[in-house]
């Protein structure tokens, strides 16, 4: 590991080793609840439909709250915020352990959500950090990789550890839910005893009318996108709803360009190394959040369908588990790629790796092993780009936007899930009608769900050959090492072109 020891404003180990704790907790709430969802929805008393609702405000929430605490975290310092935000999570987390009604969980679940701003400002606090000794780039990848095991290593902790606390404390849903209560409790003190601040540019001022416009726009786009899953295409309203959030942006965008400090500065995301990366997060968030229920669904149907694998939820966690593991492995190779290659021909890569993965559902899916190596392959794809895509929007973005530029591809993300949700929810219920067993849907439902997955990530890819070849590097490259320490001007100078060029044509 060759994070900088030692010296003013590094990235350290200890400071890596603190935030992976932190992502370890993030990921530990996205698989806990999981398996409990059965016994949660007893608990409450509401219906399995009703579960929807938790995830949609959740998504909503996310989509609002990220870019405005990436800006103050931008002003103000990204620990400071990542303190507050860490603050709501807890006390969220807790609230659901002491609640019973659906209203209540409703509203905690949604502020649980804040913890989804974690990642973005560890990115954007990492960089900050690295900024200053030229290599802030390659160390942020590395850093991010590493964040993504993490953050994969506690959703499969959670996943297995939720059911069986479960049953240890005698199916106490109380009990059960103060687990991960504490756990966040414990990041609060981990990341005010261990992390540094960062340095944010002074006189920064809060463009609030610029965010109350993007939240109002944001709201209506997700929300439109949720009641579109919820009541189906048949609802005409709220299409009117997704149109009328589109249509805020026109003022908005008009609004931002004549601000000196705007909510989000426009003309950083005109930049060519900088909105093919937004736009990659919001493809890639296609299969990385809108996939996963199809997936599960499609292995569990009965092949008295003519498709499906007929596995049990247990047998159903293998393959998930398969496709966690091999994002960590995903999360770890990025960074070597992108050393040996380039930032750019890594991200291409791994974008190539989704869109296989999922293509390769419409001739193979019909055996365990088939889905398996499927599932493996686009996780390897997912599992880098993950971390890679904040990494990149970072080392993209000029001083003072680090913390808005991750956190946009957080946003686009979620938006890009939200519409696949949607989208795919509708294919599989038009489908559901010329199956054999009551709940299922059809082959020609899950393949049309895979090829927009695939097709997806195959744009991204394409728009990812736009960006600058040497787009995302350090200010120090890799090849200073090449030159020589004791020479004369002009073997030094002779060294010096050679290594710019042999960096030119790395690509």
């Amino acid at each position: 590991m060759s994070f900088l020891r030692g010296k003013s404003g590094a990235i350290t180990v200890g400071l890596i080793g603190y935030l992976f704790f932190v992502e370890l907790v993030s990921g530990i709430l996205q698989g806990y609840y999981i398996p409990l969802i059965p016994d949660l929805v007893q608990h409450l008393g509401i219906r399995d439909a009703d579960f929807n609702w938790f995830e949609a405000a959740q998504l909503l929430l996310s989509a609002i709250v990220v870019p405005i605490l990436a800006k103050l975290g931008d002003m103000h310092g990204h620990k400071r915020i990542l303190l507050i935000s860490t603050v709501l999570t807890a006390g969220a987390t807790w609230w659901l352990a002491f609640t019973g009604d659906f209203t209540s969980f409703l509203i905690a679940w949604a502020l649980q959500g804040f913890y989804v701003v974690w990642l973005p400002l560890e990115v954007a606090l990492i960089f900050d950090r690295g900024r200053t000794t030229g290599m802030g780039a390659s160390q942020t990848r590395r850093a991010a990789g590493f964040l993504v095991v993490a953050l994969e290593a506690g959703a499969i902790m959670g996943a297995l550890g939720g059911g069986r606390i479960f049953k240890a404390f005698g199916e106490n849903v109380q009990q059960t839910l103060m687990i991960p209560a504490i756990a966040v409790t414990i990041v609060f003190f981990v990341i005010l005893f261990g992390v540094p601040e960062s340095k944010p540019l002074p006189g920064r001022t809060l463009d609030f009318w610029g965010f109350v416009l993007l939240t109002i726009g944001l709201l209506l786009i997700t929300s439109g996108l949720t009641f579109l899953r919820i009541n189906g295409p048949g609802a005409w309203w709220v299409y009117l709803v997704m149109l009328a959030g589109v249509a805020t942006f026109i003022p908005w965008g008009r609004y931002e360009l004549r601000q000196k400090d705007p909510a989000i500065d426009l003309r950083m995301l005109r930049d060519p190394s900088m909105w093919p990366i937004q736009l990659t997060a919001g493809l890639v968030g296609i299969s990385l959040l809108g996939a996963q229920a199809p997936l599960a669904t499609f292995a569990g149907t009965d092949p008295i369908n003519g498709y499906g694998l007929g596995m049990e939820s247990d047998e159903i966690s293998y393959i998930i588990g398969a496709y966690l593991v091999s994002m960590i492995v995903g999360a770890l190779l990025f960074p070597i790629l992108s050393k040996w290659k380039s930032p750019r021909v890594a991200l291409i890569v791994a974008t190539f790796f989704v869109a296989a993965g999922y293509l390769m559902f419409l001739p193979f899916h019909t055996t365990v092993l088939s889905v398996f190596l499927n599932m493996s392959i686009a996780g390897l794809g997912s599992g880098a780009l993950v971390g890679a895509l904040p990494a990149a929007a970072a080392a993209a973005a000029p001083r003072g936007q680090t913390g808005i530029a991750t956190a946009l591809t957080n946003t686009t993300k979620t938006i890009g899930g939200s519409f696949a949700s949607a989208i795919f929810a509708i294919v599989l219920l038009a489908g559901a009608a010329s199956a054999v067993t009551e709940t299922a849907s059809s082959l020609f439902g899950y393949l049309t769900v895979f090829t927009i997955c695939g097709a997806g990530a195959l744009v991204a890819a394409v728009l990812l050959f736009l960006v600058p070849k040497l787009a995302f590097a350090d200010v120090v490259d890799d090849f200073e090492e090449l030159q020589p320490t004791e020479t004369s001007d002009e073997t030094s100078d002779e060294a010096s072109n050679e290594a710019s060029n042999e960096a030119t044509v790395a690509d």
